[in-house]
């Protein structure tokens, strides 16, 4: 027997049981439309919010900055991959949320795996939503700190767990995602501050979906609640809204300071690149010139979902342009993004472990980018797939 055997047969497993991931593959820039496998179908698959990842702004200070400062940054931060990009770029989203300074990273995954073991270790313990992202879970394992479980979106829970563990840590961190991938609901940032601010305990959340979402003009959950000064560690996200790639921890000065020393991923892993920190930076330019693209997006989030709704789909207790279509268990959800691909539409499905078990789902990314008649005719592929499925 192979030693590799085992893998195998655990990738057989998948298939039967409809879990398998079989990752389709783009050939065009992003956008309302993508070619997908050769075929052209409409978008509903990406986190491309404000349809900024092919901007001609964006693109063109991508291309200016090769032409000034070269690709590679060829160093982590710490020792010779600090550029004046990078600093550039803090300052601006350091303005941007309104807080005191910035930090960023490779990516928002880095950003948690950075934060997390900098802020607590083994003495200490980690109050985490139940439902908070892979990459908050990883960063907390990291950590070497206990981890406590709070009930989803629960401050209530949140407050039990921290009775039933008082005197049992050095410190202590509270952490949740601001909006949720998977569902699309938004955690109740103000009474979990207050929970916070009663025990003393550091309070991060990570905005990943909420970054040029949420907010006056994007500007994120701390701002669409209006908690500036109160959340200790904003943890973001330049690859979704954005429309480039980085990770962004924003908050009290000091904070940041240190994870410029302790943060492992700044100090072991090369810098963002020349042209993302560029784009990133143009970003920024739109996102402070107007909130036509925001509003746009939300408009077209409300149109959709209400449509949806009147159809007799269910998309659970999202309050975000996030859409996902309840379906159940994950050979259907398969099976119905097959459907759907053919139909024109690539929206793909999310079965477990991404999700739990029996709430397998097609989530649907609306983006400003959608014009009505998009959304149209995506509505009307879901309507006859979903007859045809005995869905609806």
């Amino acid at each position: 027997m192979s030693k590799i055997d085992w893998i195998a047969q655990e990738l057989d497993g998948l298939k039967q049981a409809g879990l398998y991931n079989r990752i389709r593959t783009i050939g065009s820039p992003q956008g309302a439309w993508l070619v997908v496998d050769g075929k052209q179908v409409l978008n509903f698959c990406s986190n491309n919010y404000l349809g900024l990842a092919n901007h001609p702004d964006i693109v063109a200070a991508a291309k200016k900055s090769l032409d000034e400062m070269g690709i590679g940054p060829g160093a982590v931060r710490s020792i010779a991959g600090t550029m004046t990009l990078h600093v550039e770029l803090e300052k601006r989203l350091a303005a941007f949320k309104g807080v005191e300074a910035a930090i960023t990273f490779q990516s928002g995954f880095t950003a948690n795996l950075a934060t997390i073991p900098a802020l607590v270790g083994k003495e200490d313990v980690i109050f985490s939503d139940r439902l908070n992202h892979a990459s908050i879970i990883d960063g907390c394992r990291l950590s070497g700190a206990k981890i406590v479980a709070y009930e989803h979106n629960d401050p209530k829970s949140l407050e039990e767990q921290i009775k039933a563990n008082q005197g049992q840590f050095r410190r202590a961190l509270i952490v949740t995602d601001g909006v949720f991938s998977m569902d699309g609901d938004i955690a109740p940032l103000p009474e979990i501050y207050e929970v916070a601010k009663k025990y003393e305990i550091l309070l991060m959340v990570d905005d990943a979906h909420g970054e040029g979402v949420l907010g006056n003009g994007g500007r994120g959950i701390v701002d669409h609640f209006g908690l500036h000064g109160k959340v200790d560690v904003e943890v973001g996200t330049m690859s979704k809204a954005f429309g480039v790639m980085g990770g962004v921890v924003a908050g009290n000065a000091v904070i940041i300071e240190w994870l410029r020393q302790r943060g492992r991923p700044f100090l072991f892993s090369s810098a963002m690149t020349v042209p993302d920190a560029a784009a990133c930076l143009a970003a920024i330019d739109l996102l402070e010139d107007s909130t036509q693209l925001v509003d746009k997006l939300w408009s077209n989030a409300k149109y959709f979902k209400t449509e949806m709704k009147t159809l007799g789909f269910n998309t659970g207790v999202s309050e975000t342009p996030i859409t996902p279509v309840m379906l159940g268990e994950a050979p259907l959800a398969q099976q119905f993004s097959r459907e759907l691909f053919e139909a024109g539409v690539f929206a793909m499905a999310l079965g477990f472990p991404t999700v739990p078990q029996g709430k397998a789902r097609i989530r649907v990314m609306i983006s400003a980018a959608h014009s009505t008649n998009d959304l149209d005719q995506g509505l009307e592929a879901f309507r006859t797939v979903g007859k045809k499925l005995g869905v609806i």
